[in-house]
């Protein structure tokens, strides 16, 4: 977990110490409901915390901006986002119910204050938020196509921020104005060598 602090040094105490009860809390429930492989929970620290904060190596969420984390699944990359910018609004959101109380029981854990989880799809979610993130929930197309409702028309860097890896091209063919920030640039561990952050203002979703 020090090397946490290499990639992000002003860390307080209280965030350091909540990225660390992490794994263990999430070990805890994937034994009763399974959120994370079990083969790849032992990759916690590298698959599924530093991966969501690569997010944070390409925008800094802001006192008072809203987050709509869509198809969140255990709480990734919500939970770890929320705890690094404590100041903005996170609301998670997955389909499937057992998901969702597994990231309920994390947030009162760890005494989250900025972050609430509901059983949603994004089709339902009436408000708009400022962002919305996502790891590789369903092709750029849908997944722009069901959550486009959902953002709030704003400033250039405000938008959709989306973690996904392999060959994008195709996908994104009809988003001239994505931006791609190769995650390997900001990390060094294999596993992100052809993993990216895809960046699509609201400006050219809405």
């Amino acid at each position: 977990m020090l090397d946490l602090l290499t990639h992000f040094p002003e860390l307080t105490p209280l965030q350091l110490n909540q990225f660390q009860k992490l794994e263990s809390i999430y070990t805890y429930w994937n034994e009763r409901i399974n959120v994370i492989s079990r083969k790849d929970i032992h990759n916690f620290y590298t698959h599924h915390l530093l991966h969501s904060l690569a997010i944070a190596k390409v925008i800094s969420f802001n006192a008072g901006h809203t987050i709509l984390d869509v198809g969140t699944g255990g709480g990734f990359p919500g939970i770890p986002l929320s705890i690094l910018f404590q100041e903005s609004n996170f609301t998670l959101i997955d389909a499937v119910g057992k998901k969702i109380t597994v990231v309920k029981e994390v947030i009162k854990e760890l005494e989250l204050k900025n972050v609430i989880a509901e059983k949603a799809r994004a089709e339902e979610i009436i408000t708009k938020y400022n962002f919305i993130v996502s790891r590789a929930v369903a092709s750029m197309p849908k997944f722009i196509e069901i959550t486009k409702n959902n953002l709030k028309k704003g400033e250039k860097e405000m938008g959709l921020y989306y973690l996904k890896g392999g060959e994008l091209e195709e996908e994104l063919k009809c988003f001239p104005a994505a931006k791609l920030f190769t995650i390997s640039d900001y990390f060094k561990e294999d596993y992100f060598k052809t993993k990216k952050v895809v960046f699509i203002s609201t400006n050219h979703i809405i």
